[in-house]
């Protein structure tokens, strides 16, 4: 499993500008208020999923979106879900709970995850998410995070989470 230096490093090493704030550990959101504050940008939640057929699945959504998943399911083709196992967790992305991320995705090299993306996040100009620990903050602009994600092979379902309907994927490319 990739850790922080890991993920870092692939970042520079493919030329994806970023910038990393190491901060006292935050768990949920709502939590670390004063830290977003300074840290300029969209901030996000993420859900790391199980549906009822074993497909997993990690959401990122700005972190003030509902996120309905009771009425999710058949908008990304998914079957009931349910949050997912730290196990599969750790063994899929290589994080522990309160620490998911899309930059997780970075060790998911089977590609079991399906990735689900927030509208808002694709329209923000600059993202954060932690860096595979909770214990800092990495933030990309939209170029940077669209080089991530094609750099890993993945194209995410954005869902536009007001609407509760998928976005044409390649409104993203």
């Amino acid at each position: 499993m990739k850790t922080r230096d890991d993920l870092l490093a692939f970042l520079n090493a493919h030329g994806i500008g970023h910038r990393t704030v190491d901060h006292p550990a935050v768990f949920r959101v709502g939590e670390g208020e004063e830290i977003k504050a300074a840290l300029p940008g969209a901030h996000t939640k993420n859900l790391f999923l199980k549906d009822a057929k074993d497909r997993l699945w990690l959401i990122s959504a700005a972190d003030r979106t509902a996120i309905d998943l009771k009425r999710l399911p058949p908008v990304i083709g998914a079957a009931r879900l349910s949050f997912g196992r730290e196990d599969l967790m750790v063994e899929t992305l290589g994080v522990t709970p309160g620490s998911v991320t899309a930059l997780g995705l970075i060790n998911d090299v089977a590609r079991r995850v399906t990735f689900v993306l927030d509208r808002r996040l694709v329209e923000a100009e600059t993202v954060n998410f932690h860096p595979l620990t909770n214990t800092a903050t990495t933030a990309l602009d939209q170029a940077g995070f669209r080089s991530f994600l094609a750099a890993l092979g993945v194209a995410p379902i954005v869902v536009d989470f007001e609407a509760l309907k998928v976005i044409e994927a390649q409104t993203i490319r």
